[in-house]
């Protein structure tokens, strides 16, 4: 089993010594059986999908932080963001049709951290190379509060036809639609 996982120095990535570990095997037994992650989940796209769906790859149970409304206000978007009952409910549906949703937590993030903080039933952490920093961050708050660090799992951010990211805002703002096809 361990011969289809895949670590890479993240110094070839620029990001620090440490190993990430990548399930290149998406048929493999979950490594984890809790995987955090979290974001805000507006106008989910194709990037969404890849993450969460490599979440559920090496989580045997996921939990999912959403932004809540307070926290999305603090985060000062450049355009309109769903509420966070829309957001959630959109997040359900999808899982639900991937049949993963009772293997799902959905929970309101109302800061950057939310449980990876102070939960010691989480094992890892799925992030996109964007935000693997606070993956790290999370991971110093972690040790000084005596919880073993997450593992960090990095996750290519998906390109749309233009070769930028894929992402909500581009999306809202109506350059790109939810699969990175140029409008």
């Amino acid at each position: 089993m361990l011969s289809n996982i895949k670590q890479r120095p993240r110094h070839a990535h620029g990001l620090g010594k440490h190993t990430a570990v990548t399930n290149t095997n998406a048929k493999l037994r979950p490594r984890f059986a809790v995987v955090g992650m979290g974001g805000t989940f507006d106008a989910l796209h194709r990037g969404h999908r890849k993450l969460l769906r490599e979440a559920f790859d090496v989580g045997r149970n996921v939990m999912i932080g959403v932004t809540s409304d307070a926290f999305v206000r603090r985060l000062h978007k450049p355009h309109k963001v769903d509420s966070y009952v829309v957001r959630k409910r959109d997040l359900e549906r999808m899982l639900s049709r991937w049949r993963l949703l009772p293997r799902a937590k959905i929970v309101p993030l109302d800061d950057r951290f939310g449980p990876t903080i102070n939960s010691s039933k989480i094992q890892a952490i799925v992030v996109s190379r964007r935000t693997v920093k606070t993956g790290y961050e999370i991971n110093r708050i972690r040790k000084a509060r005596g919880l073993r660090p997450l593992k960090i799992v990095p996750i290519d951010l998906i390109m749309a036809d233009d070769r930028r990211p894929i992402s909500s805002t581009r999306i809202r703002r109506g350059r790109i639609d939810r699969e990175g096809r140029l409008i």
